[in-house]
């Protein structure tokens, strides 16, 4: 059985109640359970923290327990060269996760620390950004292979 494990970083726990105009109205967990219904014969686990070390151990405590990572590093992705280096040090294959789309945000949002370490970035298309990610964590192919 494949595993997937969703990373989520910072105010991600507020998904839902925070910056709805933004974000949306859907708590996680309430999207997480259909997520988990459209991939019966997978094993979606998540996680998330405000606390970048916490974050950076899943990554490493991810390392031959997962098949994937899809992580949203909130706004750590513009901050943390560690959580950067965490991803890069690590062979799973990791996607970059945005429920909005940074690159239409403020101007320090356009940049992600992450964005050169990660097998691709997924953003804009609300929380069904994770879904996205899942697919192509399930996929099975190399970085920078082309189908």
């Amino acid at each position: 059985m494949k595993k997937i494990l969703i990373l989520n970083g910072p105010n991600l726990n507020l998904q839902g109640r925070r910056e709805t105009a933004v974000y949306g109205d859907t708590a996680f967990d309430e999207y997480l359970v259909s997520l988990r219904r459209s991939y019966p014969g997978v094993e979606i686990d998540c996680r998330q923290s405000n606390h970048e070390g916490v974050l950076i151990d899943a990554l490493h405590e991810a390392e031959g327990r997962y098949d994937g990572v899809a992580l949203n590093a909130g706004g750590y992705t513009h901050t943390s060269v560690a959580l950067r280096d965490a991803v890069a040090a690590v062979a799973v294959p990791v996607v970059e996760v945005h429920i909005s789309s940074i690159l239409a945000r403020e101007e320090f949002r356009c940049v992600s620390l992450l964005a050169a370490v990660v097998r691709g970035s997924i953003m804009g298309f609300g929380l069904d950004s994770y879904r996205l990610a899942v697919d192509y964590l399930l996929l099975d192919r190399p970085a920078g292979s082309i189908d």
